[in-house]
């Protein structure tokens, strides 16, 4: 029986190629979730999408925990895979929160830790998007996307600390930010230049200035989103 979802996106969501079975199913399926044509709330069909992908249940089942665990999917006793809520304008604050307290410190100790090889990694990844997207469908801001959860990830490895790395990385902000709003012309060029403000201050071995701009990156981000609630 052809479901809803198929009749509607059927010939628009690309088959998943066989060569990357599972990463090309993960990226087709999250692009359902972060476009919204699976809403939040709805469950999720696991025959209706392998059909709609022309594969197997089984990547499909895969993909999803693997979701699941990002927190884009929720799975509940006998009902299955559902598409879990965008975060609310409380979580949103909350979770900045967080960052505030973690990230201006993680620059600080980067800059104190600069050196050669840390200036090359730093620069290569400021430069790896050099200009924002203007779309906003998954397929056009991803890039960025996943640049962001890279910055503030290596920013975090250099400050040397583990823990602090590894709770930042748990929240998975940088999905769920994106995911909740997202307009090439709003979002991401005031993004990539604050982080170049970051990248500068770092560089400069500058732990009061790096620390300053992380904190104001993460303040305007912040504020960015929440005016979309």
């Amino acid at each position: 029986m052809t479901s809803e979802l198929e009749k509607r996106l059927k010939g628009q969501v690309r088959a998943a190629k066989r060569s990357v079975l599972t990463a090309d199913v993960y990226e087709s399926v999250k692009s359902l979730i972060m476009d919204g044509e699976l809403a939040p709330g709805t469950r999720v069909n696991i025959y209706a999408v392998a059909r709609l992908l022309d594969v197997s249940q089984t990547p499909v089942r895969e993909v999803l925990s693997a979701l699941e665990s990002e927190g884009l999917v929720t799975k509940e006793p006998l009902r299955g895979y559902s598409v879990a809520a965008v975060l609310t304008s409380g979580q949103v604050a909350d979770l900045y929160q967080l960052r505030l307290l973690l990230e201006p410190w993680a620059a600080a100790r980067a800059a104190e830790r600069v050196d050669a090889e840390v200036a090359e990694r730093v620069r290569a990844e400021l430069t790896s998007v050099p200009n924002a997207p203007q779309g906003t469908r998954y397929h056009d801001y991803h890039g960025i996307q996943a640049h962001d959860a890279r910055f503030h990830d290596l920013i975090a490895e250099l400050s040397g600390s583990p823990a602090v790395r590894e709770s930042l990385a748990r929240t998975h902000s940088h999905l769920h930010l994106f995911r909740l709003d997202y307009k090439g012309r709003r979002h991401g060029d005031p993004t990539l230049a604050e982080h170049a403000r970051v990248v500068d201050a770092v560089l400069a071995g500058s732990p009061d200035e790096a620390e300053a701009a992380m904190r104001a990156h993460l303040a305007a981000a912040r504020d960015r989103y929440l005016e979309t609630l």
